[in-house]
């Protein structure tokens, strides 16, 4: 019997050990943590459960037979954050520089298929090469395995990926269906294809940082959502975000004690809205001063920055917040932030996540970019998304709503449940002196009539009274009462039912 408790001691101790030493010494020495530790700072301490620790690869090609270490190069189980259960997967870098097998990816399709019995979110700590070459197309089809189960789960259990070394080739395209990416700097990058591909085909030389590092993908494409200095801040952040999430489709999201009260008035809005009508304000600020104890957590805060997304707590509650950014384009509507908003509703929608809506849009962005761009298409996402939500929906116009973004933007016309504004709010076609252009064209040459005409409507329309007249505004607010307000309407929607019609899925402008 001791025989077979040795034996198991010593198997315990080589999958723990990975790579072995100098490939842990490696990879300290880049500044990255080992597979292993990353998990124990991510979950509660002492929580995680360890599955198949003892897998090893099946390959016989190459030599590969006489390199076998068991758990394969990834670890898998679950644990809990703060109390929460959570299936977790960590490639290890030290084990074949944490490149897929096909035992590799059972172990991953495993606890994922698991995550969807029980209802619970998945998380996948990313540092590998890609596929493992020596197993061919067994590799490429254990990354198929994983990419049909990241498309069953999504819209069931939120999916988190956090970038933390080399992602590459078809290994990306996991992490590209689900939820959220999070990146480390300067050691985690993501691309379809090396630099040393693209040389080849495109003749055109760039370093990997330059080609899929975290700047690259937090600021100009917008396929990662944050980026962080290192492994403890990304794996810590995560924590904290994961406290947002609900568990999975059926659940509503987690509530948190607070102690800021809801009725909490905050006089600096009566004054934020400038009042000339084109100086900017930092729609970030309305934000933060809404929500519980002024936090809230931005997602892709360096992309398309005319929009601006992310969670707050309102009464301990998560709520998705969709603002336009004066700051930033006017806060006009583009190709970018369409589609950044769009995806961020559709998962607040998936996941019972009730949407406040903070508008200030001068309109869609013009321009032949635009246009060729598919603006059209692109703009209808956004549309899509907020017509089809199910979701308590909060809207508040603070100033602009020009055109069909007013629309767009969570209206009492795409089944908005509650739609606030501030008494500097203006709804309208356009702004008065593009609309005064089109109107009397024949005046445009006499200076005077132009101005008079101006000067009308914007008496009209530089207001919501039109708009409450009609019942697209329930009631216009104080500023300062603005967290009270937004919290009793979320309070009053919170057993909100509302079912679309039947049907396979709808075809969403893709």
């Amino acid at each position: 019997m001791q025989e077979i408790y040795a034996k198991l001691r010593e198997k315990e101790q080589a999958a723990e050990l990975g790579g072995g030493e100098h490939r842990i010494q490696q990879q300290h020495l880049k500044g990255k943590l080992t597979a292993r530790e990353r998990i124990s700072i991510l979950l509660d301490e002492g929580s995680f459960e360890e599955w198949d620790k003892f897998v090893e690869h099946r390959s016989t090609d190459f030599g590969m037979e006489e390199q076998k270490i068991p758990a394969d190069g990834v670890i898998t189980g679950y644990g809990t954050i703060n109390g929460r259960l959570v299936f977790v997967f960590s490639q290890d870098f030290t084990v074949f520089g944490g490149a897929l097998s096909e035992a590799h990816a059972e172990k991953i399709c495993k606890i994922m298929d698991q995550a969807m019995k029980v209802g619970a979110p998945v998380i996948g700590l990313n540092d590998s090469g890609g596929a493992r070459i020596q197993e061919g197309v067994a590799s490429l089809g254990g990354y198929a395995e994983i990419f049909q189960r990241n498309v069953l789960a999504s819209g069931v259990v939120p999916q988190l990926s956090v970038i933390m070394g080399p992602c590459a080739g078809g290994a990306v395209y996991s992490p590209a269906i689900t939820d959220f990416i999070f990146m480390v700097e300067d050691s985690a990058y993501m691309f379809v294809t090396g630099p040393d591909v693209v040389k080849t085909v495109t003749h055109e030389e760039v370093t990997p940082e330059d080609l899929g590092g975290a700047s690259v993908h937090t600021k100009k494409s917008g396929v990662a959502d944050l980026s962080f200095e290192n492994d403890i801040e990304t794996l810590l952040c995560t924590r904290r975000f994961f406290d947002f999430l609900p568990q999975n489709n059926t659940e509503k999201p987690p509530r948190w004690p607070t102690e800021d009260p809801a009725s909490r008035e905050e006089p600096s809005l009566d004054t934020i809205v400038p009042a000339e009508s084109t100086k900017p304000y930092d729609i970030k600020e309305v934000i933060t001063k809404v929500a519980d104890e002024y936090d809230f957590f931005e997602l892709q805060p360096h992309y398309a920055q005319n929009i601006v997304i992310g969670f707050i707590r309102l009464q301990g509650s998560t709520v998705g917040v969709v603002a336009n950014q004066p700051m930033m384009l006017a806060g006009s509507l583009d190709i970018n932030s369409s589609k950044k908003g769009a995806r961020f509703v559709r998962f607040c929608d998936a996941f019972n996540i009730p949407i406040l809506t903070l508008v200030d849009v001068t309109g869609f962005m013009p321009g032949t970019a635009q246009e060729y761009g598919g603006i059209i298409k692109n703009g209808a996402k956004l549309l899509y998304a907020f017509a089809e939500c199910t979701v308590p929906k909060v809207t508040l116009i603070t100033r602009k709503a020009f055109g069909g973004a007013y629309d767009v933007m969570a209206s009492k016309h795409l089944r908005g449940d509650v739609n606030l504004a501030w008494p500097t709010a203006e709804v309208a076609v356009m702004g008065a002196k593009g609309a005064v252009e089109i109107i009397f064209r024949k005046d445009i040459g006499d200076t005077e009539a132009i101005e008079a005409r101006t000067a009308e409507y914007e008496e009209k329309f530089s207001n919501p009274f039109v708009a409450a007249s009609r019942g697209y505004i329930d009631d216009i607010i104080q500023p300062r009462e603005t967290r009270e307000r937004i919290c009793r309407s979320f309070a009053m929607l919170r057993d909100k039912k509302l079912e679309n019609p039947w049907r396979k899925h709808g075809n969403i402008p893709l």
